[in-house]
């Protein structure tokens, strides 16, 4: 049913107005430090890591609780009744501290293993907070490489959108050939598909980043920070010697070994005795026959032995089983080392590649402009042919491209070779990394790691780049007003004509 001319005429007015008045949500200011605070504070997949140090810290209760006292409860009633005699009704209670006087070194093995599993948990830990870093820092680069990649894609399509019509306006005249005309018109085309693929590419980095923060996944962002090329001086052996010295992995790799020597000892205390010493006070109390009403009060003390001496070759197999394992965590461990080396030496080798690049393709973005405009300028002079002019605006997009994939090549690299290294946290990212686990920022960290000079982090914090807003629900509103605006002139019409009769 249509609705009366007033009161859609009302709704429209308002409609107005508030397409006046909306101001489209603002972005949030987020420079390079602030996501990575955030990102330690907040992550999720850190969180489910850090809960790793709970269990660990429990076990290791456990394990000191078996080596020390314990206390046990035991009752017991029972009824009695033969032939030709009366019921006889008693029952006991009674309650026994025992203690192990000696386990084969079982207790104490297990105890020195769960030591070592609370200093892997927090390695482990500690190791997931500076890879949380380095992602966050690769997100943070991708989507500014991607903003960039966005201007550079923009400035072609506005370039092939003016040439088309320079062509269009020579084939008019009778200077130029349709074939020109249809070559720029798709050449236009294929350059908004790779304007259209930039802007998505940079909704997904930044989708990314907002999840290494774990906030809010619709909130607007504006990267504060960009590239500042800044100088790497350390060289690749020290690279790799700090590594294999410092990264936390390893670290915990060689603690896991020292766990699996501790579970061979565990296993050949199968092959000793066992001693034990038990104490405590008992009561037994006769109920029935009435005349036998007594009761008897006792405490014991002793000490009790236990040795297998046969077993059936299970604690053989108990020990080659830990013997085994032993040998895989030793081969792990430098399985891990080797890793390590090679990783390092990849991203040293590719941050190095990058920095090479940086200037061959500054001087190259110089050169296709120079290309390009004397192209551009020859056909407009009838001298050249519109290919050379494509091919030259091409080369200026690629020369532009190339020159900011190798800076933000050679910053991710850059972070990559400081996280390979196993560089640990500045204070005030233990300070943000202390909020999620709820523990007190002045904690000690696992370990205390002088870092040489020049591999502190990135200062990649100068440039300021602002976005432009979004205006969604303006657009919104607006296309709706279009959409009714003949509709709403022809209620107009037949309204005044209404009250003219």
């Amino acid at each position: 049913m249509k609705q009366p001319f007033g009161k859609r005429l009302t709704m429209l007015v308002a409609a107005v107005c508030l397409a006046l008045t909306a101001t489209p949500a603002e972005a949030r200011d987020v420079s390079l430090a602030d996501a990575i605070a955030e990102a330690l504070a907040a992550n999720t997949g850190l969180r489910v890591t850090a809960q790793g140090e709970k269990t660990a810290e429990a076990e290791l209760r456990e394990a000191k609780g078996a080596n020390n006292w314990s206390a046990s409860t035991s009752a017991s009633a029972s009824t009695d009744k033969q032939k030709e005699e009366d019921r006889t009704s008693s029952g006991s209670v009674g309650l026994t501290f025992n203690y192990p006087l000696y386990t084969g070194g079982k207790n104490e093995a297990n105890i020195r293993s769960s030591e070592y599993g609370v200093d892997i948990a927090g390695l482990t830990t500690e190791r997931a907070r500076e890879t949380l870093k380095y992602d966050v820092i690769k997100a943070y680069f991708d989507a500014l490489e991607s903003r960039h990649t966005i201007d550079v894609n923009q400035d072609s399509v506005n370039y092939y959108d003016a040439n088309l019509t320079n062509v269009q306006q020579l084939y008019s005249a009778g200077s130029k050939a349709r074939i020109d005309v249809l070559r720029a018109s798709v050449e236009l085309s294929d350059a908004r598909q790779t304007l259209i693929k930039s802007e998505n590419a940079y909704q997904v980095n930044l989708a990314t980043l907002r999840n290494l923060m774990n906030i809010d996944r619709t909130e607007p962002l504006n990267l504060t920070d960009d590239f500042v090329y800044d100088t790497f001086d350390i060289d690749l052996a020290s690279c790799v010697d700090y590594a294999t010295r410092n990264r936390k992995d390893l670290l915990a790799d060689q603690y896991t070994l020292q766990q699996k020597e501790e579970a061979v000892k565990v296993a050949e205390a199968g092959w000793k005795p066992t001693v034990n010493f038990s104490a405590g006070p008992s009561l037994s109390k006769t109920f029935e026959p009435s005349m036998r009403n007594e009761s008897t009060y006792d405490m014991k003390a002793g000490v009790s032995a236990s040795w297998d001496i046969f077993d059936s070759g299970v604690t053989r197999a108990q020990v080659d089983r830990a013997k085994a394992d032993r040998d895989t965590a030793q081969l792990n461990l430098q399985k891990a080392q080797e890793d390590a080396d090679l990783s390092v030496r990849t991203a040293y080798y590719n941050m190095r590649e990058a920095e090479h690049r940086l200037d061959s393709t500054q001087d190259a973005v110089g050169q296709a402009e120079q290309d390009a405009y004397i192209a551009r300028e020859k056909y407009r002079a009838g001298e050249g042919i519109l290919l050379d002019v494509i091919d030259a605006q091409r080369a200026l997009s690629t020369a532009r491209l190339n020159h900011i994939s190798a800076q933000y090549d050679y910053a991710r690299y850059k972070a990559q070779v400081i996280d390979e290294m196993g560089v640990g946290l500045t204070d005030a990212e233990r300070t943000a990394a202390a909020k999620l686990a709820g523990l007190p920022i002045e904690k000690a960290p696992v370990q205390t790691i002088t870092e040489p000079a020049g591999a502190a982090a990135d200062a990649e914090t100068k440039d300021t780049a602002k976005h432009a807003e979004q205006q969604a629900a303006v657009d919104a509103t607006v296309n709706a007003l279009s959409d009714n605006s003949e509709e709403l002139a022809s209620d107009v019409a037949d309204e005044l004509a209404g009250n003219g009769e």
